[in-house]
């Protein structure tokens, strides 16, 4: 297992946020979060109605002039709400371009049958999601059988078939030694995933600077060894502009510039949403 030296990791933090402290309110780069993000409602009081609303804002925002946002996320018996609000966007709106994402696999656990996990995947792809967020078995990793860990992932890599992206969440708050977060990385990008993802946001610890430092390490490594970029999706906790540019910077401090698009880097997140509209439109 790689061996990872968190003085080092902590300076990789001083600096992002030294960068983000220097470039102030930095318009550009809250709007590069705001094109990146995956707006999210995965509350258990979620109906086709309340998804139906939380989409018709995210079109009134494009509307309004803002960029649209990567996509919209929810639980997979509701990607068919989404798909339809976003339907009733006016004709050739740029909101139009957002996608829909479903949080599959028994989200946020991840405690039940493989083949439970395959099928809400293809049945969330089937009713209109692009891209799939599924939950790591960290269960697995924490006891050591990398081998379940990754064959589950490769399973649903097969099944999702190259007809939607797949993000993988590690739950970095519930494995939290570094050298564990990287090894799930690693067995993550190894399985198919086109993102890995720091958590579900059901955890008391979510998304954390170290984590994803740890995460683009692996990244990187990953690409070099395969020749093959990954994204990496920061979410779980985040909810100030500010914490979204200090999560941009680390992936451009760590990864470089190319990986600044919603190809390779998303945040989800829910009420970020808000204060980055206050601050773009005022």
């Amino acid at each position: 297992m790689k061996s990872i030296e968190k003085t080092q990791v902590a300076a990789r933090i001083e600096q992002a946020a030294a960068t983000v402290a220097a470039r102030g309110n930095d318009r550009e780069g809250l709007l590069a979060c705001w094109r990146c993000t995956d707006y999210t409602t995965l509350r258990e009081t979620d109906s086709p109605q309340r998804v139906a609303a939380f989409t018709q804002r995210a079109v009134e925002w494009v509307e309004r002039g803002l960029p649209p946002m990567a996509s919209i996320c929810v639980y997979p018996s509701l990607v068919d709400a989404v798909g339809v609000a976003l339907a009733e966007a006016p004709e050739g709106s740029p909101a139009e371009e957002i996608g829909i994402t479903a949080v599959c696999g028994a989200f946020p656990s991840g405690q039940t049958y493989l083949e439970v996990k395959m099928l809400e995947c293809a049945m969330a792809i089937e009713n209109g999601a692009d891209e799939i967020d599924t939950v790591m078995n960290a269960g697995a990793v924490l006891a050591g059988d990398y081998d379940l860990a990754k064959s589950e992932l490769a399973m649903i890599r097969e099944e999702i078939d190259g007809e939607a992206i797949l993000k993988v969440i590690l739950e970095t708050g519930s494995l939290a030694d570094p050298e564990l977060i990287y090894r799930a990385a690693m067995l993550a990008m190894e399985a198919g995933a086109d993102f890995i993802k720091t958590s579900t946001g059901k955890t008391q610890v979510s998304a954390t600077p170290e984590a994803v430092v740890v995460m683009c390490q692996a990244i990187r490594d990953f690409d070099r060894l395969h020749s093959r970029r990954v994204g990496i999706k920061v979410a779980g906790g985040i909810r100030t502009p500010q914490e979204a540019l200090l999560y941009r910077t680390i992936v451009a401090q760590e990864l470089g510039e190319e990986w600044l698009t919603p190809e390779r880097f998303r945040i989800g997140a829910s009420g970020l949403l808000d204060g980055l509209a206050a601050m773009l439109t005022e």
